[in-house]
């Protein structure tokens, strides 16, 4: 099923049992900010990135490689080297995915980020080295920038895809069956907004952290966040911050950036332990300044 209908989404969704595969990743991978700079052509439809001036690569890579040394602690990381030519290569979530035995290649809406998708050495790994069916996206017409466009409860198997000019529909059907899903709910992002991933997060299927001023119809979020036992509704500042960017490492443990925690309620980080989730922070502003956080830093190998 994949559809815009929301009662027929969620009365499907309740029927879901939570059996679709684990409810978090078995392994990360990263890729290095080298070259890291301001991306002209991704900047012309991400509101979040920042002017070149803020722009900081020995700073940027310093934070990453704190990221990965603090996400080891809790499931393997793998990272690649990353190239000059390719700026926005620090968020390899939306280029590549996985799911059970295979890999999924998405298409980029910009050639700079198109140039991604040719990297041999992680297309390797994942053929060779782990074994994964390729199903490449990447060589037709529609937009569809994988886990950046579709938010996906991997317990249930449902997709959450906001469309916009990183994904439009005919992409996120090729994602829905690339993924493999039982049903992709569809919706159009708010004016501004370019990735689902910025503004929902579906944690290990037991929570999510919702920002409604990221949708276009205040039915979706309120639905969504309706939907799971417990919610975070973001205000504006805490959507500013990247609270919507977060990410469920393991069942006990929620990741976000170090902005991001500082943003988040109290009253917001209660509604998380109630789902049993500790939040852990990794200061990453200089990086954050290229218009994503830790979420769009980790790509999940299932």
């Amino acid at each position: 099923m994949i559809t815009r209908d929301l009662d027929a989404f969620f009365a499907f969704a309740r029927t879901a049992a939570t059996d679709f595969g684990p409810a978090t990743a078995r392994a990360a991978f990263l890729v290095a900010p080298d070259g890291f700079r301001l991306a002209e052509q991704s900047a012309q439809d991400n509101a979040y990135m920042a002017d070149a001036a803020a722009f900081d690569a020995q700073r940027a890579s310093m934070q990453h490689r704190e990221l990965q040394r603090a996400i080891s602690a809790v499931l393997p990381v793998v990272c690649f080297a990353g190239d000059p030519a390719t700026p926005d290569a620090v968020f390899p979530n939306n280029v590549f995915g996985t799911a059970a035995g295979r890999v999924v290649i998405g298409r980029m809406r910009h050639e700079v980020r198109q140039r991604e998708a040719a990297r041999v050495d992680i297309r390797d790994f994942f053929r060779d080295v782990l074994g994964r069916a390729e199903i490449d996206l990447s060589t037709q017409s529609h937009p569809c920038e994988l886990t950046g466009a579709l938010v996906i409860d991997r317990a249930r198997g449902l997709g959450f895809c906001g469309l916009s000019e990183r994904c439009d529909e005919d992409g996120a059907r090729l994602m829905h069956e690339a993924f493999g899903l039982r049903a992709t709910l569809l919706f159009d992002l708010a004016p501004g907004e370019y990735h689902t991933n910025v503004v929902l997060a579906v944690l290990a299927g037991r929570a999510a952290v919702v920002c409604p001023n990221g949708f276009a119809d205040a039915a979706v979020p309120a639905a969504i966040a309706g939907f799971y036992p417990q919610a975070v509704t973001c205000d504006a500042g805490e959507h500013a911050a990247f609270v919507g960017n977060c990410i469920a490492l393991s069942p006990e443990t929620v990741w976000m950036s170090g902005n991001a925690a500082a943003a988040l309620s109290d009253a917001h980080r209660n509604v998380l332990s109630a789902a049993g989730f500790r939040v852990e922070a990794v200061a990453l502003e200089a990086i954050e300044a290229a218009g994503g956080s830790l979420r769009c830093c980790i790509g999940e190998i299932y």
